[in-house]
């Protein structure tokens, strides 16, 4: 049984919608086609009429700075993203976290549009997208527009993204340089990292990625992540809010801990972990994390 009847290869971003939206049945969008592949071979998906290839797009597969931004194609590999050395410069959360994802020979096939677009709320390179406040370009048949990254997500494997007339670009990152004034020195970093059972290529138990701004002594901003916190990837704003401009101390550690467990909503899944079991975790893979990047931006 075939899993596609028709398959089409565009050269630019309007092309790939004009596929998608004249298609004579279902049509999807695919790039690496790592998770969507698995799901028509095993049944998980409904039958597709067309396939929309978007690895021959340029635009979809540059990485660069555009302004004070780092522009990431939503068809660039996993594993060129996690060894470019303007990701490294300006989002180490996401090299860490693109490392972290499935095993090498994946990496090179599965892309960040695809991570992203799966919509689960625990998926590493999403998690670290969100601490890095990223924004991302979707292209339809009459507009392409910027929207906050959370904005992506309904809740977990539920895309805003309608797949079948709209379609990630990609995205942007903001790049935040250091700043110097005569008092002073902002420095900024970011971390990832994730806790997950022994078996080398597994899915995270819980993930956490922070980018933050230091001054001094004092956080001046942050930003936090955790997957999965919710049904949607989770900002713990109210974590962000106890330590911004605060020392960088255990008293204001545990306050900012206690304001993350009481917004997040950790979920029980039988092949993970227990809701209990990650509110129980949770304290120290964030010590962790927040240690690193507070390191890095000594």
């Amino acid at each position: 049984m075939n899993l596609w009847q028709d398959y089409k290869r565009p050269t630019s971003v309007s092309e790939a919608v004009r596929d998608l939206t004249s298609a004579a049945g279902p049509a999807l969008p695919i790039a690496g086609g790592t998770d969507l592949l698995l799901d028509l071979r095993q049944g998980r998906h409904a039958p597709v009429h067309t396939l929309v290839d978007l690895t021959f797009i340029p635009e979809m597969s540059v990485l660069e700075l555009r302004g004070d931004s780092l522009y990431i194609g939503a068809a660039v590999p996993v594993s060129r993203v996690a060894r470019d050395p303007l990701v490294g410069a300006h989002a180490q959360a996401l090299v860490e976290a693109c490392n972290l994802i499935a095993g090498p020979q994946v990496r090179n096939t599965a892309t960040l549009g695809g991570n992203v677009a799966h919509a689960l709320p625990a998926a590493d390179g999403t998690i670290a997208l969100t601490a890095l406040d990223a924004v991302a370009e979707i292209a339809s048949a009459s507009v392409v527009r910027k929207i906050p990254f959370t904005s992506l997500f309904l809740g977990p494997g539920k895309s805003a993204i309608d797949k079948t007339k709209e379609l990630i670009v990609g995205f942007y990152i903001p790049v935040k340089t250091s700043q110097v004034s005569e008092t002073c020195e902002v420095l900024m970093a970011s971390c990832f990292k994730r806790i997950m059972r022994p078996q080398g290529v597994a899915l995270p138990i819980l993930n956490c990625a922070v980018w933050l701004a230091r001054e001094n002594d004092a956080i001046k901003d942050i930003h936090i992540a955790i997957g999965p916190g919710g049904g949607t990837p989770f900002r713990a704003t109210e974590a962000e809010s106890a330590l911004r401009g605060q020392p960088f101390t255990e008293e204001t550690f545990s306050l900012a801990l206690d304001a993350l467990l009481a917004q997040a909503q950790f979920r029980t899944s039988a092949r993970r972990a227990s809701a209990d079991y990650r509110r129980h975790i949770v304290g120290g893979l964030f010590k962790d994390v927040l240690d690193t990047a507070w390191k890095r931006a000594e």
